[in-house]
């Protein structure tokens, strides 16, 4: 199937000419802003402005309070709709677009994107990340029509956001060969060409660390640019394993556990920058195991019974246990044939899976582009307890179907690396 790619426009200055050129081609007469308390006043306000003094009827809805990419946002998003459904605008970054994109597929409506920082890799993405009934799950929804981003506007986003969105792509050399690794032992479909169009864009990105730490507009500008790539490669694909892998995982966990225990949220790309160091560990841990060392390890691995495993996802999610066990529905329908099999492909593929991990920069270089760019290198510094780091370890790779090497840690007997 053929997909079309947003058309993109990365400026320094003032998007609104692109804007309204984009809009009388498309024909749109009547859009609808979307945008939180805090994007509204950093570009939604100016947006809506440009657009009424050139004739555009508009639309607004600005999100109040904490939002979040969940069902109460969609509700919101569907009450508030006018009799007559207009194109949609996402003035925003992760959170906003994610609702925007959602919405959009279901309501059939095209929607541009006007990105207000560069945190996050979501916005040329046909996924959603959402949270549905406490459960984060990631959701086929629709690319926008077109992104416009503004460097000064992205300059002038706080400084953790920028730094989230450097951890977004600082993690996509692990989540590729997390990927290529579901394709050698798990039969996963494997495309090298939008891999290598997400590797020449995180090659770029990490070359700008310490601009993107100086928040230089160079910097932005290369970020912003790998994060749009990064997500038309997610489009591509038509699923999010380019850009996202076991670190993804683990973040998705913090996030559920935080949320529940009604917790300060903390910004997406700083969890997975993080977790992307503790992978990064794991991953040297198998490039330095012979292949002597994985037949022993996986010779003493057994296969767990469905329903343990059932009863441990219950006990650890409660009311979003029936979608993960859902998720498992695969893994918990391995028999010791399978199992057996399964141990075999991988030990087969042995050498590959070494050179995979060479490929993932190792834990203390993660660190220190980390560093380099602002961001966080350790769970402590985001105030995750080592208890939680350990919780994450051991069910965040449940929240999605895919084989990991945090799967294959688990086969080998491996420990969640020093946090």
């Amino acid at each position: 199937m053929r997909v079309s790619l947003p058309e993109t426009k990365v400026g320094r200055g003032d998007i609104g000419a692109e804007l309204l050129d984009f809009l009388g081609r498309s024909g749109y007469g009547r859009v609808r802003i979307v945008a939180d308390a805090n994007t509204w006043g950093a570009l939604g306000r100016s947006v809506e402005a440009g657009l009424g003094k050139a004739g555009i009827v508009v639309v607004t809805l600005v999100f109040e309070g904490e939002l979040q990419a969940d069902e109460a946002a969609l509700g919101l998003l569907v009450a508030e709709e006018a009799a007559e459904p207009a194109p949609l605008i996402a003035v925003g970054s992760g959170t906003v677009t994610d609702i925007v994109r959602l919405y959009a597929a279901r309501m059939r409506l095209p929607f541009v994107s006007l990105p207000t920082a560069a945190s996050v890799d979501a916005y040329a993405s046909s996924v959603s990340a959402m949270t549905i009934r406490g459960a984060k799950r990631t959701i086929a929804a629709a690319a926008p029509r077109a992104i416009f981003a503004d460097i000064e506007t992205l300059r002038a986003a706080p400084a953790p956001m920028t730094a989230a969105g450097f951890g977004d792509m600082l993690c996509k050399f692990s989540a590729l060969a997390d990927w290529r690794l579901g394709a050698l032992v798990w039969g996963e479909a494997w495309d090298e060409g939008i891999a290598a169009r997400t590797r020449a864009a995180t090659e770029r990105c990490l070359g700008a660390a310490s601009l993107v730490g100086a928040r230089e507009a160079e910097g932005l500008e290369t970020l912003i640019g790998a994060l749009i790539e990064s997500g038309m490669a997610m489009s591509l694909a038509g699923h999010s394993r380019p850009a996202s892998g076991a670190e993804h995982h683990l973040s998705h966990y913090w996030e559920m556990r935080l949320a529940r225990e009604g917790r300060q949220p903390i910004l997406h790309g700083l969890k997975v920058g993080v977790a992307t160091a503790l992978v990064a560990g794991l991953w040297e841990r198998i490039r330095d195991m012979d292949q002597e060392e994985a037949e022993a390890r996986l010779s003493d691995a057994v296969l767990p019974r469905a329903r343990e495993e059932e009863e441990r996802i219950e006990g650890e999610f409660g009311a979003a246990a029936n979608s993960i066990k859902a998720s498992q529905r695969r893994f918990l329908a391995l028999d010791a044939g399978a199992f057996g099999e399964l141990k075999r492909t991988i030990i087969n593929n042995w050498t590959e899976i070494r050179g995979l991990a060479a490929s993932v920069p190792g834990a203390a270089e993660t660190r220190a582009l980390l560093s380099v760019a602002g961001c966080p290198t350790r769970p402590s510094e985001l105030g995750l307890e080592p208890k939680l780091v350990e919780s994450a370890w051991a069910f965040g790779h449940l929240l999605r179907d895919r084989f990991t090497v945090r799967r294959l840690a688990a086969l080998l007997g491996l420990e969640c690396p020093g946090a």
